[in-house]
């Protein structure tokens, strides 16, 4: 079985990137984060067509996970069964509007039994401003999290979350740590609430399986950022020892942050359950000769 995530950044704008990569790597389940869609305008046919049937949980014109699968859907979950989130439709425009002060109202989760596993698709807050009323949000929002985790499920069931946690869990998930030293997503109570989820008995499938390899997931869209690789590892699968114990291998498809239609800002995650899914070349290999180039010609420019 092989499962995977991807913050899409914009379904509809999307569509065709994500339609092209399902028939790339095959995936049994993908995680949707970032979708910006209402239920209503969920494109249900194209993954229909595909051999998918698509469960979305948004709210109009901002977040939004889903889940596609080709392994069935049940015993669906929502919001951590707190009821239904507001609809950002209708929100009126400004700098503040895009987030609510309480995420806990958002739709920033969405959890189905799919093969045997449940499996939870989740787009957790950006935080924003370290101190601001984004980040205690961010906080309290991974307290819901774990909270949910105590309350709803066993840490010796099959079980895998996977999304954007907008959260670098140590150093080498950061090309520069002293450059986002002070920042979200690298802050210590940020990752204390990852670890936090580790503690309850998931495990970080990507770093287990490569204790000392950096290798990111998101690069801003700013020039140069993704061709000199200025990233972070900030979409991770987590998985109780269950599914961690049938995992063959856990991969960044690179190759999918690049090229026409125009991709999003973040790769997919891909683990292959029991045995390797469809080959695919995630081009880590094929750029690590042009970064270092572009990182020296970088260093030697500053320098002059």
């Amino acid at each position: 079985m092989r499962i995977a995530t991807w913050n899409v950044n914009s379904l509809k704008a999307r569509l065709e990137k994500v339609e092209w990569w399902l028939e790339r790597a095959a995936p049994d389940i993908l995680l949707l984060q970032e979708t910006k869609l209402a239920d209503d305008t969920a494109p249900l046919l194209p993954f229909s067509m595909a051999g998918y049937e698509l469960l979305h949980h948004g709210e109009g014109r901002w977040n939004g996970v889903a889940i596609v699968s080709r392994v069935g859907l049940a015993d669906v979950v929502t919001n951590f069964g707190d009821g239904a989130v507001r609809p950002s439709l209708a929100a009126a425009a400004g700098p503040g509007d895009e987030e609510d002060f309480d995420p806990s109202r958002e739709a920033r989760m969405v959890s189905a039994i799919c093969g045997g596993i449940r499996v939870v698709s989740i787009y957790a807050p950006n935080g924003r401003l370290v101190g601001s009323p984004f980040y205690a949000g961010k906080l309290a929002w991974f307290a819901r999290l774990r909270r949910w985790l105590d309350e709803a499920q066993e840490p010796g069931a099959p079980l895998v979350i996977g999304g954007d946690f907008n959260v670098a869990p140590a150093d080498l998930d950061v090309w520069d740590p002293a450059a986002a030293h002070g920042g979200t997503h690298v802050s210590e109570p940020e990752r204390d609430a990852f670890r936090s989820l580790l503690d309850w008995g998931l495990e970080d499938t990507w770093r287990s399986r490569n204790p000392g390899l950096r290798r990111f997931t998101w690069w801003d869209y700013r020039a140069g950022n993704f061709q000199r690789d200025e990233g972070m590892r900030i979409d991770h699968l987590l998985a109780t020892r269950p599914v961690a114990a049938r995992i063959v291998a856990v991969e960044v498809d690179r190759e999918a942050r690049k090229g026409k239609p125009v991709p999003s800002d973040h790769a997919p995650l891909v683990m292959d359950l029991d045995e390797p899914g469809r080959p695919f070349n995630a081009g880590w290999s094929d750029a690590a000769a042009r970064i270092a180039d572009r990182v020296a010609a970088r260093r030697g420019a500053a320098g002059a």
